[in-house]
């Protein structure tokens, strides 16, 4: 995973800084320990190789025994991973492991239940670019794993017109022609919506895929109605569990969810340590 060590290591001078003050004064040196990996509640696993770079990260000699994939679904009590090494390693490790481990399946699990609650409809789930500063690789991996679909990565990989660049432009029109002159040809135009007329001007200019922001369901089915499969279209705003199966079931192709990141809870996961 490209940047990994990058991420891992800005996490460990975090944490670690100047030194483990409380293992360099209570634990002995070179001391071989175990420590298990233990699922604490129903989850999607996600992390397991991020949390064993963790550990060899900091030192090499670190052995780390997978016991469970990512896309598993786990439940409370289950051995994820096996870790032996030497005790301080172990400790110093821990918490960076843990809540890299812990934030990826809680967004890979939490993916899961938006993709299951759409099973069926055609639609797929896809994430944004709401993600945690620095964690984006992490947390879009996490997507895929828990069944979604990425959206562009960054800024710098896709076109998407929205509200305030339409303004700054002067119109939908005038920015997706710009934007159809700046970019190669292999590149597609998504534009954001939020009225039937905008909807009709997006796909009169020539939009590839035409996002819904914030329609109510009636306005929803009408705009896919106009469109007709003639361009892909993407349903935005106010989407969590209880509203997504009303969105997919109006026929839109991609519904984008912010939470699938910004919101997801971390999972519980413990490490228990035992000194050999």
């Amino acid at each position: 995973m490209i940047g990994l060590d990058k991420i891992i290591e800005n996490a460990l001078m975090e944490d670690i800084h100047t030194g483990d003050i409380t293992t360099l004064a209570v634990v002995p040196d070179r001391r071989p320990a175990r420590a298990r990996l233990i699922a604490k509640e129903p989850l999607v696993l996600a992390g397991i190789d991020v949390a064993a770079r963790v550990f060899t990260f900091l030192d090499g000699s670190v052995r780390f025994e997978v016991k469970q994939g990512d896309g598993v679904r786990l439940a409370a009590g289950d051995l994820i991973a096996e870790v032996a090494g030497d005790s301080a390693i172990l400790l110093q490790g821990e918490r960076v492991a843990l809540n890299l481990l812990q934030r990826m399946c809680g967004t890979a699990t939490l993916t899961a239940k938006y993709v299951e609650a759409v099973a069926g409809t055609g639609a797929r789930i896809v994430d944004t670019r709401k993600t945690t500063p620095g964690l984006r690789v992490l947390e879009k991996y996490s997507v895929r794993v828990g069944g979604g679909i990425n959206h562009r990565t960054g800024l710098y990989d896709g076109v998407l017109i929205k509200e305030n660049h339409i303004a700054a432009a002067g119109g939908i029109t005038r920015a997706i022609s710009r934007a159809r002159a700046y970019i190669p040809h292999t590149m597609k135009i998504e534009v954001e919506t939020e009225t039937l007329s905008e909807v009709t001007e997006a796909l009169e200019a020539g939009a590839d895929i035409i996002m819904l922001d914030n329609m109510d369901l009636a306005t929803m089915r009408e705009a896919v109605t106009i469109i007709g499969g003639r361009v892909l279209v993407e349903a935005s705003g106010g989407v969590n569990l209880e509203t997504v199966r009303g969105i997919a079931e109006t026929g839109v192709d991609i519904i984008s969810v912010g939470a699938l990141t910004h919101s997801a809870r971390a999972m519980d996961i413990s490490m228990l340590l035992e000194a050999e």
